[in-house]
């Protein structure tokens, strides 16, 4: 019984192996011509990179990160709730609004290797939140950070407030 799982589980490897490779060849042997580049990707949705750290923002990530709370934990999940403006609705956390849907979120510890979840929401239990997209990552230069980022559904930069899940594993 053990032997025949073996030679299936062998045989579906080496198909699988063979349909990447043949796909793979595939994509190779398409013809050089190129499509017009507006024809190929999608309206250009604004920068993706963060704004530069500002020495005020430097100055209370260090500050929080001496007054914060213990980094001894086994695990700990923090959430924060922030309006569209940038101030901070409920949660934990410092809010910093650098512009146009950017806002850095800073804790009393290092997130570097939290995982991090948001969406956007509103601070209130009134009604359903306007659509748009949020992305979320690691603050540059800032190990107790979050940079928060979030844009309407057309991929314009737009002030939306939104919750934010931090949790250390």
């Amino acid at each position: 019984m053990s032997t025949s799982f073996r030679r299936k589980a062998a045989a579906v490897t080496f198909a699988v192996l063979g349909l990447s490779l043949a796909g793979g060849g595939i994509a190779i042997a398409q013809p050089s011509a190129k499509a017009p580049q507006e024809a190929v990707q999608p309206a250009a949705r604004g920068t993706n990179s963060q704004p530069p750290v500002t020495a005020e923002s430097a100055r209370m990530a260090k500050a929080a990160l001496k007054s914060g709370a213990a980094t001894t934990l086994v695990a700990s999940t923090s959430v924060v709730v922030v309006n569209s403006n940038g101030t901070k609705a409920r949660g934990v956390g410092t809010v910093i609004k650098y512009g146009v849907g950017q806002y850095e979120v800073q804790f009393g510890y290092t997130v570097t290797t939290a995982v991090i979840v948001a969406t956007v929401g509103r601070a209130d239990a009134c009604c359903i939140p306007p659509a748009g997209e949020i992305s979320v990552a690691p603050r540059l230069s800032t190990p107790n950070g979050v940079f928060v980022q979030t844009r309407n559904s057309a991929g314009t930069p737009t002030d939306l407030g939104f919750h934010l899940v931090v949790h250390l594993p």
